[in-house]
């Protein structure tokens, strides 16, 4: 009728064949940052043990490595949440002063 065609579909990215290119070619071009990682996970564990208070280092290990949730911790350890969210934050920008320059 009218001769109008209906317009391109738009690009699908989840099965854009170009995007599975690109992420190749990515992985492919990409420095190997195994050492680099390996260094900042070494050095994350000393910071952890020498820079963090106690109670520091006990809210983050339940927090990141147990994966609880600040409310539970504040629960166990009959403190507020509020409290616990601060000393994770304080002990969270501990590390990342003392590890700025390991990256």
């Amino acid at each position: 009728m009218g001769g109008r065609r209906a317009p391109a579909p738009a690009l699908n990215y989840r099965n854009n064949e170009f995007m599975g290119d690109m992420a190749a070619w990515r992985l492919s071009h990409s420095e190997d940052n195994e050492e680099q990682l390996e260094r900042l996970r070494r050095n994350l564990r000393r910071a952890r043990e020498d820079e963090l208070t106690p109670r520091q280092r006990q809210m983050l290990r339940m927090y990141y490595d147990e994966g609880k949730s600040m409310t539970k911790i504040a629960m166990l350890l009959h403190v507020n949440k509020s409290t616990v969210s601060r000393t994770i934050a304080r002990g969270r920008n501990r590390l990342k002063k003392c590890l700025k320059y390991s990256f």
